[in-house]
């Protein structure tokens, strides 16, 4: 039994993996059609989806406005960081989302990133976590990029993992 328990989690860690990178390919890395989109609404949708295994994690949102962006990108984005933060934070974590001067940050009060490792993170199959992929900020940099923006990592005020997100520009 054991031994089919750590098939199906190396089964499930590959059709991650496989989404991941389909994802990435089918989406390019230059979003054509920008659309006015509401960051309040993708940030819900897309912490829906993060943490749907947990009741422990909590998200706080300060008020960003609108973007010009493929919302089906920003939330995967927005899933992503989430997603990390969750694991990271095993659980028990506090998620923060607001604005920027010209951008927005996603910060969390987990662990961090340790300073030695930061200029890595976004690189394609980058992990610290044996079950993960290395993928997801890689994706969330290419999401980034795509929309023309910029994305750099650095401490919360609390010590967990800061995400800026630079180079928006607000519809309202």
């Amino acid at each position: 039994m054991e031994h089919l328990d750590a098939l199906e989690e190396t089964s499930e860690r590959m059709a991650r993996l496989v989404d991941d990178l389909l994802s990435v390919a089918r989406q390019g890395n230059v979003v054509t059609d920008p659309e006015t989109t509401d960051v309040k609404d993708v940030v819900d949708t897309a912490w829906e989806g993060a943490s749907g295994t947990t009741e422990r994690a909590r998200l706080h949102y300060e008020d960003i406005g609108s973007v010009s962006a493929d919302a089906d990108r920003l939330i995967e984005l927005f899933e992503n960081l989430f997603q990390n933060a969750i694991k990271h934070g095993n659980g028990a974590v506090i998620v923060r989302v607001g604005p920027l001067d010209h951008g927005f940050y996603v910060a969390d009060d987990g662990p961090g990133i340790p300073h030695d490792i930061q200029d890595g993170v976004f690189d394609h199959g980058f992990t610290t976590d044996e079950d993960g992929s290395g993928y997801g900020l890689s994706i969330v940099r290419t999401i980034a990029g795509a929309h023309g923006w910029d994305i750099l990592v650095t401490d919360s005020d609390t010590g967990g993992a800061r995400f800026e997100i630079t180079g928006v520009e607000f519809l309202d």
